[in-house]
């Protein structure tokens, strides 16, 4: 059985991961409106990754014998008014999911759960890669975004992204 403090936090993060999906898909829907298909595919397959992420955390608690309580997922509360504010929000938005699954580490490191830490290890790597990842799409639209051509060809490059389910074994 799980410290009840680390159980918690990872039960937390159930909600937090479906949150950072619904989010994305409010990005997705906002890049289909504005005829940004492309976009709208890379956050599409970014709320299936935060989907599956609450999964593993689920079936994390459940194969250790844990209860699973599952909260409301709040509406996403970012504001959409230019092409760029969904890319910065989900930098900032990975950012702060860093910040929750480091929380998590600590508690676990605290009371030497090093199966947690251990199931933990894939979730901080996977952060490195998704702050890269966000960082890179602001970065790439501050260099083309305001270009036609360019905006039309990073979108391009964006519709090609497919999902991959994650290699983490529980």
């Amino acid at each position: 059985m799980l410290n009840t403090k680390v159980a918690e936090l990872l039960n937390d993060q159930i909600n937090k991961e479906l949150y950072s999906a619904y989010l994305y898909l409010d990005f997705a829907i906002y890049y289909e409106e504005q005829a940004l298909k492309g976009f709208a595919n890379w956050y599409f397959v970014q709320a299936q990754e935060e989907r599956d992420h609450a999964m593993l955390f689920l079936k994390y608690l459940q194969n250790n014998g844990c209860k699973v309580s599952l909260g409301a997922v709040a509406k996403p509360d970012k504001e959409l008014k230019e092409y760029a504010d969904p890319l910065k929000a989900g930098y900032e938005h990975e950012q702060y999911v860093t910040g929750l699954i480091h929380n998590i580490y600590e508690a676990a490191h605290e009371v030497k759960d090093f199966r947690t830490m251990q199931f933990l290890d894939w979730f901080v790597k996977e952060q490195g890669e998704e702050e890269t990842n966000a960082e890179d799409m602001v970065k790439k639209f501050e260099l083309y975004g305001f270009d036609a051509r360019a905006l039309y060809m990073l979108d391009s490059e964006l519709g090609g992204r497919v999902y991959s389910a994650p290699s983490l074994v529980l």
